[in-house]
């Protein structure tokens, strides 16, 4: 993807909010299924977006790699227990924002890591966000390169995602052939775990581990 190869027929206005009930499932369900949904942030400087092409599921205190292992609740995870359909942004290595989806009913702490979407809408602004990418395709293809490109963080920690700032909204369809279900990446407990979605054929998403991944049957 070069940096004018956002044609007109991929952009596409803010749709319909995914409702509360999408996300009061399954982490591992939503997960998959917001492959395609729009990411969408307003702020001052204006509106960005990107479609859904790379998820992580994180399930709860008995995954060892989700921020609710060990400490349980705590002033950093009490978004993560919150109601489903709301954001959970945190701070990762004292450089990136990240952000999850919280799924499930509230109290059970878990979430989907959105971490690749394909740019959609505000392409000038997260240019000037990020200035350092070289292509279209780098500006949103990592969790915190996505956050940087849309605006997304700490004032977004648990917001609704059912309107204006910071929504998630009805995309398009992927069939369970386009999609790769692989290990996640970055986590040194249950990494084996096959808790990441990712479309196949997208330019955008962060890694495609082809030697380990496997289609969905």
């Amino acid at each position: 993807m070069t940096r004018n190869a956002a044609p007109a027929a991929r952009r596409s206005r803010i749709g319909e909010a995914l409702p509360a009930s999408f996300f009061d499932r399954e982490t591992e369900i939503v997960s998959r299924e917001l492959l395609g949904a729009v990411l969408w942030c307003r702020s001052p400087e204006g509106v960005a977006a990107g479609r859904i092409v790379e998820t992580e599921a994180y399930l709860g205190e008995h995954d060892p790699a989700c921020h609710a292992a060990g400490p349980g609740l705590t002033e950093r995870t009490r978004p993560l227990y919150g109601a489903p359909g709301i954001a959970y942004v945190y701070f990762i290595y004292g450089v990136h924002w990240c952000f999850n989806a919280v799924t499930r009913e509230h109290g059970q702490p878990s979430a989907v890591l959105v971490r690749a979407l394909e740019p959609l809408e505000g392409l000038p602004l997260m240019r000037a966000r990020r200035p350092a990418a070289k292509t279209d395709r780098d500006l949103t293809n990592g969790p915190g390169k996505l956050c940087a490109a849309l605006g997304i963080g700490p004032q977004h920690n648990g917001v609704p995602l059912q309107a204006p700032p910071l929504m998630i909204t009805r995309g398009i369809s992927y069939p369970d052939d386009a999609i790769v279900t692989a290990p996640r990446i970055g986590v040194t407990k249950a990494a084996d775990w096959p808790l990441r979605w990712y479309v196949a054929e997208s330019e955008c998403v962060s890694v495609k581990e082809r030697a380990r991944a496997k289609r969905r049957s």
